[in-house]
């Protein structure tokens, strides 16, 4: 079975990042991110990061215009909030899907953010999802401690966040996998790329 990590940068420092990377076997990071800069953290932004991989025997290859939350592509928006449902068939999105599942052949891949919790990440809720329902791709979430999470576990964390019930269990109307879209479709409404937003960001930014 093909095998997928995924990471979030935000807990950690540069070395500490590595450090997970390499006790967890990571030969190439795929940085997922459709802007590539963290104002936050800039040891993690694009040049800075894959010069810091490099040193660590780790490659980096950016993947943020295919599998970015943020795509360019109108066809993707719904009043300016990004549609996942409309993103996972895009064909660029599924260029990316390929080349993830073509190097996952030949190397051990983790797929980069920032946010800590997979479950809060387009990451898990958009690409994840997708490696996995398409090729049936088993996915491990990296987390701060350094454990793994296996993707069917953030699955029932996700589905206890909306109180959808957690196992495949009678009497919730629905059945398991009908629940867990559900936990799937309201997660992405709460963290797709909203436009109005980030002009609401800036504007204070400009004036405040």
């Amino acid at each position: 079975m093909e095998r997928i990590y995924t990471i979030g940068y935000s807990p950690h420092a540069p070395a500490s990042f590595i450090r997970l990377l390499a006790a967890h076997g990571i030969m190439v990071v795929a940085d997922v991110r459709s802007n590539p800069y963290s104002k936050y953290k800039p040891q993690f932004n694009r040049e800075d990061i894959s010069t810091a991989l490099a040193q660590a025997g780790i490659g980096y290859v950016f993947l943020g215009g295919q599998c970015g939350a943020r795509p360019e592509d109108r066809s993707c928006y719904v009043d300016d909030v990004v549609s996942y449902e409309r993103l996972a068939t895009h064909p660029e999105f599924q260029k990316g899907m390929s080349r993830l599942r073509e190097g996952m052949m030949r190397c051990k891949i983790a797929l980069m953010c920032a946010e800590k919790d997979p479950i809060s990440c387009h990451r898990m809720i958009l690409v994840s999802r997708q490696l996995s329902q398409s090729s049936g791709t088993d996915v491990g979430h990296i987390l701060e401690d350094g454990t793994c999470e296996q993707n069917s576990h953030a699955e029932r964390r996700l589905l206890r966040l909306f109180d959808l019930g957690d196992e495949e269990l009678p009497g919730f109307g629905r059945s398991f996998q009908q629940r867990l879209a559900e936990a799937y479709r309201r997660q992405a409404a709460l963290i797709a790329y909203r436009e109005r937003e980030e002009e609401a960001e800036i504007a204070e930014a400009r004036h405040g």
